[in-house]
């Protein structure tokens, strides 16, 4: 090995353990949190595209974590900031850390996928940009890989919070 292959593989071991160290602190607040709100649920940690990913999952289907969602998800995305920011203090770096709480992240990413795949085909048939309405960063990311993944590019336009995706022709 060269040198510069041995230095790319520590920084990438480091960003590894950089990344489950984050998930680690975040699963510890989350099980803080759990315990107050007097919820049941386990907790899942991986690393997902250079970033923690922290789910809480539950064997009964969930139906008390949804309090935890919220309507559209507004509850969980408060509770990922406020995961981030407690990783944020414990390791003074930003945390860019996603939580799932009883699946609807990834339920919601396979609809947006979806959203995104319908939208390159209308273009492809119309020649036409098509702008879809506004979405929260997350959102925007996922319809975005999946118009990218059909070939197609698209932009984000808009202001905060009424941010969203045009799909644009080849």
């Amino acid at each position: 090995m060269t040198e510069g292959t041995i230095s790319a593989a520590a920084e990438e071991g480091d960003t590894l353990t950089r990344l489950e160290q984050e998930g680690e602190i975040a699963a510890d607040y989350l099980e803080g949190l759990l315990d107050i709100a007097d919820l049941d649920g386990d907790i899942d940690m991986d690393v997902e595209a250079d970033r923690a990913a922290v789910s809480i999952i539950s064997e009964s289907g969930g139906r008390d974590l949804q309090k935890l969602v919220g309507r559209d998800g507004e509850v969980l995305e408060a509770l990922q900031e406020l995961t981030r920011l407690a990783v944020h203090r414990e390791t003074g770096d930003r945390s860019r850390l996603m939580l799932d709480i009883a699946g609807f992240r990834a339920k919601k990413r396979t609809e947006l996928a979806e959203l995104g795949a319908k939208a390159a085909d209308e273009v492809k048939n119309t020649g036409e940009p098509v702008k879809l309405q506004p979405m929260t960063p997350f959102e925007r990311k996922v319809v975005h890989d999946a118009v990218a993944a059909a070939g197609l590019r698209s932009e984000s336009e808009g202001e905060e919070p009424q941010r969203f995706v045009v799909v644009l022709p080849a």
